[in-house]
């Protein structure tokens, strides 16, 4: 899809415009924003309200063709529910009901005239980029590994996005150009999501990095089996010997700010399959352990956006990559492991294998003296029970710099549509994870499981500020809907939008 922003006065120049398709939005209570008043010379689109053959409920739609003093060959009245204060969910409604009708148009063009900065607690920014992100959406395909591809997508190509002022427009440019990598980024993560497990291994991750690597222009590193042996990686190495697949460790390096400033450095849990290791996973819903991986495929998500916005800001991505696999050479429940940073860690449960990666990759992340390091995981269930799919977990300790970062990032979610949630973290939780036999344990005992996993983490991280997004809940959709989201690509790159 391609999309542009052109100012058009209402009161003239909207009727004047040529285009396939112009979409307005009308409300419930028979009345018509600005732009479908300057559509309805003719009184036709007051008829249509009046009549009823259009609601205004959120999401009704009505085509109208040759429309007096209308250049363009369609008008779509799109129901906007009240005239004031719209809020968030009936605007993204409009859009997604919007494009829905493009699909089935035999036009390839369309202005999209919508209220923008008639949305409560929202600016015109936000509305940009809520429509583009809708729109690419609609785009999306799951057909990459079929014999027979799903049909072409018809219907409009180019959106422009209606301005009130040239001023507007002129503003309003980079933030679409920001909702376009974004978009794409989103993209990027759905798609290695979606790949299935035979593909998406930890080499074709490592092969990701370096393609983007080569068109953005990040320098790149991987390291292999032996080099991890030497930083003496044995908690990550222990999760990777059951499987045949090599182990990947992804650094990737986007140096856009000036040289001496400390890197923001993001932190992917790459699992690219889970079956629980030794403690093995019930069969039911285990091909959704693919998904393993989405926050590696987040932080290359978020590679890809602030690549393709050269972005002002150091940032380092680190993905560690690998399978959980049960087989005669994989870990078993009683191991004990050492990590990086010489903690002993006691293995009781193979499946709780995320931390055991990502504890190691901690612990590397601290030879950059970074400003801040977030961390990114599909780590555990009970962060689905607490929040369900809508809300990722943000965990962090409580202290000033903490809490500056926690709100950093519940303000970039906010701001992004793509929530998170903050809960507690603190010795108490630390003291469920006491081993008899090492120094840690990588469960913790019964209760507060999101929270301990989180806990686990921060024993690697007392070095530098960090954060934990648990994302099991908000990377992927199940049933009929199954697939990668992309979140919380759009976290993440506001995140750091915020800080240039």
């Amino acid at each position: 899809m391609d999309f542009s922003i052109k100012a058009f006065d209402t009161k003239n120049t909207l009727a004047a415009a040529k285009a396939g398709v112009v979409a307005v939005a009308v409300f419930e209570n028979k009345k018509l924003s600005q732009a479908a008043q300057a559509l309805d010379a003719g009184g036709d689109i007051t008829a249509a309200l009046k009549s009823g053959d259009i609601s205004g409920k959120a999401g009704s739609t009505l085509l109208l063709r040759g429309l007096k003093g209308v250049s363009a060959a369609r008008v779509l009245l799109v129901g906007m529910g009240a005239d004031t204060q719209i809020a968030e969910k009936t605007f993204t409604t409009a859009v997604g009901a919007a494009l829905k009708v493009f699909g089935t148009l035999g036009s390839q063009d369309a202005i999209i005239a919508f209220p923008l900065v008639d949305v409560k607690d929202r600016d015109v920014n936000w509305a940009v980029r809520a429509l583009v992100i809708a729109a690419n959406e609609t785009e999306h395909r799951t057909d990459t590994q079929k014999s027979k591809k799903d049909p072409a997508l018809a219907g409009v190509r180019k959106i422009v996005i209606a301005a009130d002022a040239a001023n507007a427009a002129t503003a309003l440019k980079p933030v679409l150009a920001q909702a376009i990598a974004i978009s794409n980024g989103m993209q990027l993560t759905k798609e290695l999501g979606n790949l299935s497990p035979n593909v998406c291994t930890p080499t074709y991750l490592a092969n990701t990095a370096r393609q983007l690597a080569d068109e953005y222009g990040f320098d790149i590193e991987v390291l292999e089996r032996k080099q991890l042996e030497a930083l003496k990686m044995g908690s990550f190495l222990s999760v990777a010997k059951g499987s045949d697949e090599a182990p990947k460790f992804i650094v990737l390096k986007h140096m856009g700010g000036n040289k001496k400033d400390a890197p923001v450095v993001l932190v992917g849990k790459g699992i690219t399959f889970d079956t629980g290791g030794i403690s093995i996973k019930p069969g039911p819903n285990m091909d959704e352990m693919k998904y393993d991986m989405c926050g590696a495929g987040s932080v290359l998500g978020t590679f890809r956006a602030i690549g393709e916005m050269g972005l002002k800001l150091n940032v380092i991505g680190i993905v560690a990559a690998c399978e959980n696999m049960p087989s005669g050479r994989a870990s078993k429940p009683g191991d004990i492991v050492t990590s990086m940073n010489g903690l002993t860690i006691e293995i009781l449960n193979t499946d709780a294998e995320g931390r055991l990666i990502l504890c190691d990759a901690l612990t590397y992340a601290e030879r950059f003296k970074p400003a801040a390091v977030v961390d990114i995981a599909t780590l555990t269930g009970a962060c689905i029970i607490a929040l369900g799919h809508h809300t990722s977990g943000l965990f962090t300790r409580h202290d000033e710099a903490h809490d500056a970062l926690a709100q950093e990032l519940l303000d970039a979610g906010k701001q992004a549509g793509d929530v998170a949630w903050r809960f507690p973290l603190g010795e108490n939780y630390n003291e469920q994870l006491k081993s008899n036999f090492a120094d840690l344990a990588n469960i913790g005992t019964p209760g507060a499981a999101s929270i301990t996993a989180a806990c686990f983490l921060e024993n690697f991280t007392r070095k530098y500020t960090w954060a934990h997004l648990d994302i099991a809940g908000t990377a992927w959709k199940s049933g009929a809907a199954k697939g990668a989201t992309g979140r919380p690509v759009p976290l993440l790159t506001t995140f750091l939008l915020n800080r240039v």
